[in-house]
């Protein structure tokens, strides 16, 4: 059986699923949707995609569609779900499911009810880098202790990561810190008891902090240091160090290292070195299967929790 999916947000990561779900047998996108209908168009074309609309209620309106990803603007996220799940479909929401606790909060009550699938895009659960690391843990063979963490642009304009114009204004702390928060508990095996955040002066013109400092700890004894900025020129992306009691580990986005620099080869890990793909590999799985995907809104709920608790205290 075929899953026919609508995608929503034809932007830079729009496309990274639409070149994902390329490789995967049995899915197929026959709807896109964009704000923009020229541009919107010019996606669905390449990608051979017949239909396209500005508004996502018409693509849920389409019987054929199985499924939803929603790789639109983070303010949209929790509302979008709702209305895919209330149409019947099921959905994906790229990271971060929501921007209010409540929102999310709202989003995991209506999938218990409708029995649907929906998960939210928390890739480093996929990352073949972080894949390796987790087998150590649930094999008994290495316990976190420490996680330090790095996360890095330079974004001092509205710019997505293709470097084009944003309409939205992304966040450090409902979105890029969700990563690791959830990355974190995921990896510790244990839930975050103790959160703290500073931040550094608010843009003017954003409107958001361009720099960021969250402390963590699990209920294991376990820590987390997350340093986050929009400000840093170089190196980018997110860099991960894992402190352990059987030893030390380096994850450069889907390269892995010891703690002496030897490269850890993670090529046979899954199926893919796509993060992307074995996310929405999960995503389709658990549809035909009728179970509850790994990174379910249900199971990242927690980390929306610890990201309003420090949300709160940043505002105090």
């Amino acid at each position: 059986m075929t899953i026919n999916v609508a995608l929503a947000g034809a932007g830079a990561f729009g496309v990274k699923h639409l070149d994902a779900i390329r490789t995967i047998p049995d899915v197929e996108v026959v709807s896109v949707v964009g704000r923009d209908y020229g541009k919107t168009k010019d996606v669905a074309d390449k990608y051979g995609i017949a239909h396209v609309a500005t508004d996502l209620a018409e693509s849920l309106k389409i019987s054929d569609v199985d499924a939803v990803i929603l790789c639109t603007p983070t303010q949209m996220h929790a509302s979008q779900a709702l209305a895919c799940l209330d149409a019947g479909k099921h959905v994906q929401v790229e990271i971060p499911l929501c921007d209010k606790l409540a929102d999310g909060e709202a989003v995991v009550r209506r999938q218990q009810e409708t029995g649907l699938v929906a998960m939210c895009g928390h890739t480093r659960r996929f990352n073949p880098s972080h894949q390796w690391v987790r087998r150590r843990i649930v094999a008994g063979e290495f316990n976190v202790l420490q996680m330090d963490v790095q996360t890095y642009f330079f974004r001092r304009t509205n710019i997505n990561a293709l470097g084009q114009p944003r309409s939205w204004t992304d966040h450090l702390l409902w979105h890029h810190a969700a990563h690791t928060v959830d990355l974190f508990a995921y990896q510790a095996m244990s839930p975050i008891v103790k959160a703290n955040a500073i931040q550094g002066p608010i843009h003017p013109t954003l409107g958001i902090a361009m720099d960021m400092s969250i402390q963590l700890q699990a209920a294991s004894g376990a820590i987390c240091t997350l340093s986050l900025s929009f400000n840093n020129d170089g190196p980018l992306g997110t860099f991960f160090r894992y402190i352990g009691d059987t030893g030390t580990y380096i994850a450069r986005y889907d390269d892995l290292f010891t703690g002496k620099d030897e490269k850890i080869d993670v090529s046979t890990v899954d199926v893919s070195m796509n993060g992307i793909e074995l996310q929405d590999r999960e995503f389709f799985a658990a549809i035909r299967e009728g179970r509850e995907p790994n990174a379910s809104v249900a199971q990242v709920l927690p980390c929306y929790q610890v990201l309003h608790r420090l949300e709160q205290q940043l505002a105090a």
